[in-house]
């Protein structure tokens, strides 16, 4: 039977086959579907026009089904616990779920999250597979098309049918080599510019081009400044080498690649107080409304966001201890 045939048909019809079926009774048949029964009785004409069969014929007890009906008394309970079962949701079980998500997101984001959300799926979902790779430009049509499940991105106006849970905030941080001419001392921002800079591509910003200016660059320009560009890349490791062999400069955020910065010996400092700019940037974890109800997604954006729950309260508890360790040095 074709899609246009079944396009024709009440499949409504069919339960009240199967519970004439059962009954072999209009009367009780009526009752049981909470109709009347001239109704019942205008069903079984309209099932007897459908399937250009009889189906019951009358005797004093009732009806008795035809050939006919008693075929399809053998496979209309399958079929109907069937489409019974694609009403009904079914529960998310990791364990034995097997499929993919596809994650978008910066690699400074990234390197934070994803290791650890691996080490979650190969206890609890070992064959859910993440597939990650940097976000570019067309994140949202990605996420609108379900080329991408989720975005990481720093937080921002999205179109309707994007979701956008909050991650937190990011403080900006100028960072350096530990043996930096800058690194132990407070600087403004005048002696800052006076070093060449990485410019490393931390969020969305399509090609690489040395001529594209940044927040930044469109910052300092307000204020009469440019700065000295030495390289401008979008891989993470040439930048953080360059960083490490150079007196180069590079501006990223406090809170971000830990174990990369102390793997580099890279020093973050703040920004200097006399650069007017935001104290914060905030990041978000975006999906599309597509995939709000979907207990797959909603069980790896639980593990998301309790992973970089953890991350904050990591971070809050080292900036917490630091100022009593600074106390506790001997002088």
């Amino acid at each position: 039977m074709t899609i246009n045939t079944l396009a024709r048909v009440d499949l409504n019809l069919l339960v009240a086959l199967q519970v004439l079926l059962e009954e072999l009774n209009v009367t009780r048949s009526a009752e049981r579907l909470h109709v009347s029964q001239p109704a019942m009785s205008k069903t079984l004409l309209r099932l007897r026009n459908v399937f250009e069969d009889a189906l019951f014929t009358r005797s004093g007890r009732g009806l008795v089904p035809t050939p006919r009906a008693l075929e399809l008394k053998q496979a209309l309970p399958q079929l109907l616990e069937g489409i019974g079962g694609l009403l009904v949701r079914t529960e998310f079980d990791p364990a034995t779920f097997a499929g993919h998500v596809r994650i978008a997101a910066p690699e400074f984001m990234a390197v934070q999250v994803v290791p650890q959300l691996v080490g979650i799926l190969e206890e609890e979902a070992p064959s859910l597979c993440l597939a990650v790779a940097n976000a570019e430009e067309s994140y949202i049509s990605e996420l609108e098309s379900g080329a991408t499940d989720f975005v990481l991105e720093v937080e921002k106006p999205v179109p309707r049918g994007c979701l956008v849970t909050s991650l937190g905030n990011f403080t900006p941080a100028v960072w350096m080599r530990s043996d930096h001419p800058l690194a132990e001392r407070d600087f403004d921002l005048e002696e800052m510019l006076e070093y060449p800079f990485v410019q490393y591509y931390l969020l969305i910003a399509g090609r690489v081009d040395a001529t594209t200016e940044s927040r930044f660059d469109k910052l300092i320009g307000r204020m009469g400044y440019r700065r000295r560009k030495a390289i401008v890349t979008n891989q993470l490791m040439t930048a953080l080498d360059t960083l490490q062999s150079s007196n180069c400069l590079l501006l990223a955020t406090m809170d971000d690649l830990k174990q990369e910065s102390e793997f580099y010996q890279i020093v973050r400092k703040p920004y200097p107080s006399s650069l007017e700019h935001e104290p914060f940037i905030p990041a978000a974890l975006l999906q599309h409304e597509r995939t709000a109800n979907s207990p797959m997604h909603n069980w790896v954006k639980e593990k998301i966001l309790t992973i970089v729950q953890g991350i904050r309260v990591e971070r809050d508890m080292e900036r917490n201890l630091s100022p009593a360790i600074a106390r506790a040095q001997p002088r």
